[in-house]
């Protein structure tokens, strides 16, 4: 899996001088190219963001509860301690963009492209990530836990140290990963001790 580019039109452009807002309700918007926005500890509650396109836009300590980037573009964004609680981010692409101490807490990451991306001590609980790319992703320390990871794409990725506890690893081919000090429960120790090959025995 490689990231794309989004190839929706715009139809409307938010730059730095637009944008003053530091809480939204369930504001709508829709293929909007938010360019150079500082979203830093923007509250956000139930808001709507569909194929848009953020370019540089810090997301920086901003929380965003039950919101909906659908099928968005996240171009040399950051989102350093930023949290999302039960938000549905399908299809959304991330790319160049730095992640330090991310928060995400439920909803549905399925289909998004985060590949590379450097979500070192990020949190990532309770997610579905169902056929997302994490290709190359660099998730030492973090915790990614009771997550939905059917078909999720994972060669490459870095796990050393990584929480993994109640996550599906079902699709995880452990000649693929890093997986150095990765923290497992006995249910994923049998799925990974059966995809190396070896015979688990009582």
């Amino acid at each position: 899996m490689g990231t794309r580019r989004a190839t929706f039109p715009i139809e409307r452009t938010i730059g730095a001088d637009d944008w003053d807002a530091l809480e939204i309700t369930k504001a709508d918007f829709r293929r909007v190219l938010f360019q150079d926005v500082d979203l830093t500890e923007l509250i956000d509650h139930g808001s709507s963001f569909e194929e848009c396109t953020f370019g540089n836009v810090r997301f920086n300590v901003s929380e965003h509860t039950d919101a909906r980037f659908l099928t968005c573009l996240f171009a040399g964004c950051s989102f350093f301690d930023a949290t999302f609680t039960g938000c549905k981010l399908t299809g959304s692409v991330f790319d160049g963009c730095t992640f330090g101490l991310l928060k995400v807490s439920g909803g549905d990451w399925s289909y998004v492209r985060l590949q590379g991306a450097d979500l070192r001590g990020s949190t990532i609980d309770g997610v579905r990530l169902r056929e997302a790319d994490l290709g190359g992703a660099r998730l030492e320390g973090a915790e990614l836990r009771r997550c939905d990871l059917s078909g999720a794409w994972l060669r490459g990725a870095d796990l050393t140290r990584c929480d993994l506890r109640g996550s599906d690893l079902g699709g995880l081919d452990p000649a693929d990963v890093t997986l150095k000090g990765a923290i497992i429960d006995p249910v994923q120790a049998t799925a990974v001790a059966t995809a190396l090959g070896l015979v688990v025995r009582p």
